[in-house]
């Protein structure tokens, strides 16, 4: 009685003859009216439900806006009562993928809020209910001995491997460390979890019904990983323990020289027609450098180096940090350690997430797994609430006057909501509100969902400092108030270095080197994924690529590959062997970047610190655009803006 088959993408969707009614009943109790709905849109084909149920959501509520995406009471109730009824029989859909304008009035119905058409091939894609649209017409296989090296076996990299084993192309990652998963392998502190839902945080080709929490824990996500591994058969094709140390472009040959070092220390050089970089921008820790951390006596962890064997039980634990990272530890560690000082140098804006530490239903999980187009539409919710509704919060009303540092007035409601977080959670401590309160608008560092960070604050064992560090001594810290606090362990929630490749050499044509070409911490790319002088390299997770507005990490990367296999479907198809942006047009792609941040807080945050900007104020991390935008821009290549070469000499492929 599965629907999901085990060697099958999970858009196909098959038909379930018999049903357990007893687990029927508890799966329609747990779940999401919207997403139901639209499963019994599918299953009759019957799309008069949609005008009916629209009509019952305005009248209850009068006009009113209501709480977004979430049902009335009387309405949900009748929802699942007609669902029961008509799954009990067996759930055959008579309607598998609709049209355009049918998902579009779905996709409403099912979110209670107005969708563009622009977002109908977008969700359709990104949702899970159909394989990404190929763009360039496939005609020709990709010639014998065509192979790219892909760098990182993390999120995008196995992503890439999937993709390019599917365009028919050959392929081989290298991945540094023993273990797939990137930052999910390396981070495993205490509390290690992921700050997008789980539902939206996966790959839309294989969605995962079985979360067992809302917000997915770094272990169950990196299980989730090696599902995939094992599913598509990609750990072949993945060389552990492998350091790429310099990728070379030979131009006679129109082919990268790729220099690794390989697990047992020999040094190898491969070579393949392009280049895939998955390594993402946060790769080494970042630990200051804090007078007298030698002379430590006890234990030193930064977060990205955490020794799981460590036993820091009845511990005095003094941490560094109180972004996304440290909240975690914080609300991990408190209540095992004899005592937790939080040392806070600069607060961010944090919101309440009721659901960042529940646990999804066993019924919910069932009709997941069971009913036929549910988690589609339940992703769809998801992503519509997590994503792109959030663009406007960072942009700036040059018209909005306020005394607080909101910069608008969509801005203004996350501030709102974050200082009443703060006043009910510490209504008597006027200090603890004053130290967490930030004095820069909501979005120019990171947003933080607190899962259970207040929470431990408000403990006796846990203490809040409103400082940095001056100096370590054998048995504690000496913050820059002056006050010493004894411990036993150090924990640095610091961070990592922003690197844009920064750690290997990169040799494109004419000998020049990439970080020349990105020098003084200001990289530019076209679309965030390839750069002038760099033939068939591209960089994902680029500069001004990252959805900081909203949405996931896993939603971009999707639409980088899906670029990067276009551009190799291109140059199969049109018989050419290098492809490369033009300089005019890679300039004035980022023209337009600079001007839309330019009037986002990205830009003019009020903040110098936190990594979304350069050291000249640059915002170099965020994309300006909506992800529907961003998605439609990486949907092909337009060979007018690239410039393309031939090989004039062959090599045979190691």
């Amino acid at each position: 009685m599965t629907v999901i088959s085990p060697t099958e993408p999970t858009y196909v969707v098959r038909p379930v003859p018999d049903v357990d009614r007893a687990r029927l009943r508890a799966a329609v109790d747990a779940a999401e009216p919207g997403p139901l709905l639209m499963a019994m849109v599918h299953m009759t084909g019957d799309a008069s439900l949609l005008s009916e149920f629209r009509a019952r959501l305005d009248a209850e509520r009068g006009g009113g806006p209501g709480v977004p995406g979430r049902y009335p009471d009387t309405v949900a109730a009748d929802v699942r009562a007609r669902a029961f009824a008509l799954f009990e029989g067996g759930m055959t859909p008579r309607l598998t993928v609709p049209d355009d304008d049918l998902f579009l009035r779905m996709a409403e119905v099912c979110v209670d809020d107005s969708v563009g058409e622009e977002f109908a091939a977008h969700l359709r894609e990104m949702c899970g209910f159909e394989p990404d649209r190929r763009q360039v017409p496939v005609t020709k296989a990709p010639p014998d001995g065509f192979r790219v090296i892909v760098i990182g076996a993390g999120m995008v990299g196995l992503n890439a491997g999937v993709k390019l084993a599917e365009a028919g192309f050959e392929y081989l990652i290298f991945e540094e460390r023993d273990d797939i998963g990137g930052t999910w392998s390396r981070n495993v502190y205490p509390g290690a979890a992921v700050d997008t839902p789980s539902h939206f945080y996966s790959y839309s080709f294989e969605l995962n019904p079985d979360w067992s929490m809302y917000y997915p824990t770094g272990p169950e996500y990196l299980e989730y990983m090696r599902h995939v591994v094992d599913k598509y058969g990609l750990r072949p094709n993945i060389a552990f323990g492998t350091k790429v140390l310099r990728c070379e472009w030979i131009e006679t040959s129109c082919r990268w020289r790729v220099t690794v070092r390989s697990a047992d220390g020999a040094v190898r050089v491969h070579e393949a027609n392009a280049v895939v970089t998955a390594t993402g921008m946060l790769n080494a820790p970042s630990t200051p450098d804090i007078e007298g951390i030698g002379s430590f006596a006890g234990t030193v962890m930064h977060t990205a180096e955490w020794d799981p064997a460590v036993d820091l039980t009845g511990k005095r634990v003094v941490m560094l940090g109180t972004g996304c990272t440290a909240v975690q530890v914080a609300a991990s560690l408190a209540g095992r350690v004899a005592e937790l000082h939080v040392v806070c140098r600069q607060p961010h804006w944090m919101v309440p997430e009721p659901m960042v530490d529940k646990a999804v239903p066993e019924g919910a999980r069932w009709a997941m797994s069971h009913i036929p187009y549910y988690q589609q539409w339940f992703r769809v919710k998801t992503y519509w609430y997590a994503g792109d509704k959030g663009w406007d919060k960072p942009r700036i009303d040059p018209g909005w006057d306020a005394d607080r540092p909101s910069v608008s007035a969509a801005n203004d409601v996350v501030l709102r909501a974050c200082l009443d977080y703060l006043e009910r959670t510490f209504p008597d401590r006027p200090d603890i509100r004053a130290a967490l309160t930030p004095d820069f608008p909501p979005y120019a560092k990171r947003i933080v969902k607190d899962p259970g960070f207040l929470a431990a604050l408000a403990r006796d064992d846990v203490s809040l400092h409103r400082a940095s560090f001056r100096r370590i001594e054998p048995n504690g810290v000496v913050t820059t108030e002056g006050e010493f606090i004894e411990a036993d362990a150090i924990v640095f929630a610091t961070g990592f270095k922003l690197e844009f490749l920064s750690f290997m050499d990169v040799i494109g044509r004419d000998g020049r080197k990439l970080a020349d070409e990105w020098s003084g911490q200001d990289p530019r790319a076209h679309l965030g994924i390839t750069v002038p002088g760099f033939p068939n390299l591209f960089v994902t997770a680029g500069p001004n690529s990252a959805p900081n507005h909203g949405g996931g990490h896993n939603s971009v990367s999707e639409g980088h590959v899906h670029y990067l296999i276009e551009c190799l479907r291109y140059l199969v198809e049109n018989s050419r062997s290098a492809m490369e942006p033009r300089r005019d047009v890679t300039d004035e792609y980022n023209r337009r970047v600079d001007a839309s941040l330019d009037r986002t807080v990205w830009r003019h945050g009020g903040t110098a610190n936190g990594y979304y900007r350069n050291e000249a104020g640059r915002a170099w991390i965020s994309c300006p655009w909506r992800l529907v935008d961003y998605w439609a821009m990486l949907r092909a290549p337009d060979p007018a803006d690239h410039l393309f070469f031939d090989a004039t000499a062959t090599t045979t492929p190691k």
